[in-house]
């Protein structure tokens, strides 16, 4: 497959298609993260435990490895550990068309098209807010085969209307059979900002699906594509924002109602004191953010992260992702850690059916060793409550698993209470620690 310029492609379509918008005063803005398992989100199930909660989110962590790296040891001992469509911990509400229609979609830095619903449905799942109906839309715009846009989709093809007017369709496919095919469109889309106000752009290209089937949920609709690609949402509104977001998430288990956030622009901008900066690694695919891991230091021992047969740091050896809770290594690194971490403990160790390493914890708290993630240029320190989770009443156990041996993801625990920033254009990722429930 060729190497595709995904900026240079968002560049060329912004000469055919004017954006217009109201940022925020500062030249951004930011949108409500909101935890699928808040009381928030329509995901939200008021019988569930919190342990039962995290226990989903252990499963959908396993799950989702496979997505990045397909035949991942950390699904052998897995139960049910088919990757399903709607994985993702986050959700973000946006609209598209004109009069704009409100959908709740996955946000999902693991994608990069974003698609909903549309009528006419061929074959559509169960939805609880109303179906997208591209013909009300003033706005709405098929886009034809031969372009660059559609070019850019892996998997995509041409299907001809009655007129003969060959218009691009899209195809999604996950492991668990489930699968959206539609039409590619342009139309209008809206984010309602945490001040209040609504920041529209126009000409933004959409996956239109009138063909979806498999374990989605009626409570949400598609994706929202935050990946490195040229049709995920930060690329496509990149000129207005500088190819610049961020985020702020609050830990899983934060008591109070508080969102966290996904910011654009200059709101995006991670900066000042405490910010440490590493490069985003051109990868094999460029949806995902690969990041170098050169070690993990456990209080002030380093276990390096090297290639088990050159025994040199690889560059863009793990990838970071908001849609993952766990932190996942290689199968010998994690294995040393864990060696590691267990000698720097002195609670007594319990069995557990979920991870590996797991302590009693009188009232769910837990002392554990400082744990430092060293990335290339940028040491990213983790107290105890990124790197530890209570499992049941009185038991935690350490946040990371193993995968096989060429795969690592830096999930979302590990990420939270720091601002994490994305510099798509100078390809740099930015951590800067904060209370994300203050900001």
């Amino acid at each position: 497959m060729a190497t595709r310029h995904p900026y240079l492609l968002v560049l060329q379509l912004t000469t055919l298609f004017c954006f217009s918008h109201s940022l925020d005063s500062d030249g951004g803005f930011s949108v409500e993260l909101i935890h699928r398992d808040s009381t928030k989100s329509p995901f939200y199930n008021p019988f569930e435990t919190p342990f039962q909660r995290l226990s989903k989110a252990f499963q959908r962590s396993m799950n989702r490895v496979n997505r990045f790296y397909p035949h991942s040891k950390a699904l052998s001992n897995a139960p049910q550990a088919d990757i399903i469509s709607n994985q993702g911990e986050y959700l973000m509400r946006y609209s598209i068309g004109t009069p704009p229609i409100e959908i709740l979609g996955i946000a999902d830095t693991g994608s990069d098209l974003i698609w909903s619903q549309c009528k006419p449905c061929d074959d559509c799942y169960n939805q609880t807010n109303p179906i997208f109906d591209p013909s009300n839309s003033t706005t709405y715009k098929s886009i034809p085969c031969n372009t660059r846009v559609c070019e850019s989709l892996v998997q995509s093809s041409c299907a001809k209307t009655t007129n003969e007017y060959s218009t691009c369709e899209y195809s999604m496919s996950y492991g668990d059979g489930s699968y959206s095919i539609g039409g590619l469109a342009f139309d209008t889309l809206t984010l309602g900002s945490t001040s209040g106000s609504q920041i529209s752009f126009p000409n933004i290209s959409i996956g239109c699906g009138h063909n979806n089937h498999g374990t989605f949920d009626s409570n949400g609709s598609g994706i929202v594509g935050l990946g490195g690609g040229s049709v995920s949402l930060p690329s496509q509104i990149g000129p207005s924002t500088g190819f610049k977001f961020s985020y702020c998430l609050i830990p899983f288990m934060y008591s109070n109602n508080t969102t966290s956030k996904i910011n654009f622009g200059q709101t995006a901008l991670v900066s000042g004191p405490g910010t440490v900066s590493t490069p985003i690694v051109q990868g094999p695919i460029e949806t995902f953010y690969y990041l170098t891991l050169e070690g993990i230091s456990v209080g002030r021992k380093r276990l390096d992260f090297v290639n088990g047969k050159s025994k040199v740091v690889e560059e863009g050896n793990i990838i970071i992702d908001s849609g993952t809770f766990l932190t996942f290594l290689p199968e010998d690194l994690y294995f040393e850690l864990e060696s590691e971490v267990a000698s720097q403990m002195n609670l007594p160790r319990v069995r557990t059916e979920v991870l590996n390493l797991c302590y009693k914890a009188p009232g769910n708290k837990i002392e554990g060793p400082t744990i430092t993630a060293h990335f290339g240029g940028a040491d990213v320190e983790l107290n105890t409550a990124n790197t530890f989770v209570s499992v049941s009443d009185g038991v935690a156990c350490l946040a990371f698993a193993a995968a096989e041996s060429n795969g690592a993801i830096y999930g979302n625990l590990a990420q939270a209470n720091y601002l994490v920033g994305y510099d798509m254009q100078n390809k740099v990722v930015s951590f800067k620690p904060t209370d994300c429930s203050k900001v």
